[in-house]
């Protein structure tokens, strides 16, 4: 069997297939940019999920390469909001009413949604509800939030609206560990937040941790672990530290290569993962953990933002087809970003996809794959097959053979394709080499900024 050591274990974290850096402006591809009445044409629309994305924080942490920026001047959150009003409307005229068009989860995530100002979210609401069609009381509403912004108003509001889940940005409650992260933030300011949320009526409460910050160590992630589990979230997203280029930590110049670095993650890893299947917790990914006995949201698990039937809004949503992936451009360097947001905010016809990727059978495969083993439940071979009528071992033979040869596969589960514990700790080097060649290269040829 190959030492498993000898594979870098965190390449990068695959929560969406194609990659956006994959994308590339659909204006200059033959159909040019289609229309969205004829992208949704066929499309099943009876359970689709929608996701609606506020792109402002009140700072940017030093880890962060989301598609956000910092405050939002001169009345941007309200021409925002105008914005997504207007591609709401368009979005819903696309979807047209020859079927009947049901959304089955919905989604707000950022940024800081909770940025907003509580009469803001209610608007968003309405613009869900009113423009969508969306009944927010009746599926399954997740909403990211901030120490800081998780006012007792906003969740009152979000409460009220239908929200069962809400997902907090704690990354560490050592406050040295903290700003290492380049993460202001007062512990005082976390426990009252999560006071706040305990409060409302939501019943699901997930902590989202980071392992791997300079000189964090077993004993003090084990800190915040057991301050999350005072808390009794009923989820718990443990994250390795990643830094990557443009951020505020990736022009500290850290070195993605030290080994050593590595392997203070993965032994961090490993006690976090063992510290909560020792409280309770089941794992569920690589990532997420949830408790045994609490209430289920009814909602996706962690990949479902990328499933086919998606709707997002908002200048860093994804909107996914069973064709074409699509949004709008994406950037990480403050003016950049400010720049889509801005145009974003003036534009007035949403009716045509903008920047996108088109996914064949192939695309299709690797992605369904991908969204499937990296789940701890794995894969049942048959309903891959029925799917796509071949069998996952025939379509990707030298990488499951590769996976296998490593330990990553689990051997005593006949009919499932799933992956063993070092699998699951492996996941973002197993993730990255199911990509193909063309989402590579085109990843490859991508330019920051």
């Amino acid at each position: 069997m190959t030492v498993t050591h000898t594979v870098r274990p965190y390449e990068s974290y695959v929560y969406a297939y194609p990659h956006k850096t994959a994308y590339r402006p659909l204006a200059g591809q033959p159909g040019g940019r289609p229309e969205l009445s004829e992208l949704w044409a066929g499309e099943r629309k009876d359970a689709l999920s929608l996701y609606m994305h506020i792109p402002f924080c009140e700072v940017r942490c030093g880890f962060c390469n989301l598609f956000t920026r910092i405050g939002a001047p001169d009345e941007l959150t309200s021409r925002y909001l105008d914005a997504l009003d207007r591609q709401a409307t368009a979005v819903r005229d696309a979807l047209g009413d020859a079927e009947p068009v049901r959304f089955a989860a919905a989604a707000f995530g950022g940024g800081t949604p909770t940025f907003l100002t509580a009469g803001e979210l209610e608007r968003l609401c309405d613009i869900a509800e009113k423009r969508m069609g969306a009944d927010l009381r009746s599926v399954p509403l997740s909403v990211e939030t901030s120490p800081s912004t998780a006012t007792a108003d906003r969740l009152a509001v979000l409460a009220e609206r239908g929200a069962t889940r809400i997902s907090i940005g704690v990354q560490s409650f050592v406050e040295a560990e903290a700003r290492a992260a380049v993460r202001p933030q007062h512990a005082a300011d976390v426990e009252q937040a999560l006071g706040a949320i305990r409060d409302t009526s939501i019943p699901v409460l997930n902590i989202d941790l980071i392992y791997g910050i300079e000189g964090q160590t077993e004993r003090t992630w084990q800190t915040s672990l057991d301050a999350a589990l005072r808390w009794r979230p009923e989820e718990l997203y443990l994250y390795p530290l990643y830094v990557r280029p443009l951020t505020a930590l990736g022009r500290l110049a850290k070195n993605e290569a030290d080994a050593a670095w590595d392997e203070q993650r993965l032994r961090l890893y490993r006690a976090g993962r063992d510290h909560l299947l020792a409280h309770g917790y089941e794992q569920v990914s690589m990532r997420m953990f949830r408790r045994a006995d609490a209430p289920r949201a009814d909602g996706p698990d962690d990949y479902a933002c990328q499933t086919d039937g998606m709707i997002g809004l908002g200048c860093g949503a994804r909107s996914y087809t069973s064709r074409l992936h699509y949004s709008f451009d994406y950037a990480v360097r403050m003016g950049e970003v400010r720049g889509i947001i801005d145009a974003y905010t003036a534009t007035a016809d949403f009716s045509r996809a903008e920047v996108g990727r088109y996914t064949d059978g192939d695309e299709a495969r690797r992605r369904h794959l991908l969204q499937s083993v990296l789940q701890a439940q794995g894969m049942p071979v048959d309903d891959y097959r029925e799917r796509f009528g071949t069998s996952p071992y025939d379509d990707f033979p030298e990488e499951l053979a590769r996976f296998e040869d490593r330990g990553w596969l689990d051997a005593g589960a006949p009919g499932l394709l799933r992956l063993s514990p070092e699998g699951l700790a492996y996941s973002d080097a197993l993730g990255p080499e199911l990509f193909s060649p063309a989402v590579r290269a085109a990843m490859a040829a991508y330019e920051l900024k």
